[in-house]
C-alpha cells in the first residue's frame, strides 16, 4: 500500500502560532541579544552595559504576561485539580466558572491599578535611573497587556461553552 503523502503532512502539520506565542518569541530573542550584547560588551572592554538591564526587565515583564496570555489561550495554566476533579460535574462547572471570574478580576484590577500608575509616571514626567527615559514606556505595557489578558480569558471561556 502506498498511502496519500499529502494525508501525512496534514495530520503533523503545525497549529498556526498564536500572536502571543509570536511576539513572546520576539520578547525572548531581544533578550538573548541584549544580553549577549553584555556578556560580550563586558569580555572584550571590562565594561558593562547595565543600562541595557532596564529594557531587560521590560521585556521580561511583557514575556511573563504573554506567556500568561498563551497559558490561558490553550488552557495550560496552572492549576490544582486534585479536588476539582472529584467534585460532581454540575460543582465542578461552577468551580471553573468561580476560576474564570476570579482570574478575570485579578487582571482586570492589574490593568486598573497599573494604568494609574502608567499614567501618575507620564503626568508627574518620571525618567528612569539608567537611561533616563520616560518611565511609563516601560510600564504601559502591564496594563494594556493586563487587558490582553482578560480579553483571552473571556474568549478562550466563551469558546470552552460552545
Amino acid at each position: 500500500m502506498n498511502p496519500d503523502p499529502s494525508a501525512d503532512t496534514a495530520a503533523e502539520a503545525p497549529a498556526p502560532l498564536s500572536p502571543e506565542q509570536i511576539l513572546c518569541g520576539i520578547a525572548m530573542a531581544l533578550i538573548v541579544l541584549i544580553s549577549l550584547g553584555n556578556v560580550v560588551a563586558r569580555y572584550l572592554t571590562s565594561q558593562s552595559f547595565a543600562a541595557t538591564e532596564e529594557f531587560s526587565i521590560a521585556l521580561l515583564l511583557i514575556l511573563s504576561f504573554l506567556g500568561s496570555s498563551t497559558a490561558f489561550a490553550f488552557d495550560r495554566h496552572i492549576r490544582v485539580t486534585f479536588f476539582i476533579e472529584r467534585l460532581p460535574s454540575r460543582w465542578r462547572q461552577g468551580a471553573e466558572w468561580l476560576s474564570f471570574v476570579v482570574t478575570a478580576a485579578l487582571f482586570g484590577f492589574i490593568a486598573f491599578y497599573a494604568g494609574r500608575l502608567t499614567w501618575d509616571q507620564y503626568r508627574f514626567e518620571e525618567t528612569s535611573p539608567a537611561l533616563g527615559l520616560p518611565q511609563w514606556w516601560y510600564t504601559v505595557w502591564m496594563p494594556a497587556l493586563a487587558v490582553v489578558i482578560v480579553l483571552r480569558l473571556v474568549v478562550t471561556r466563551l469558546g470552552a461553552r460552545s
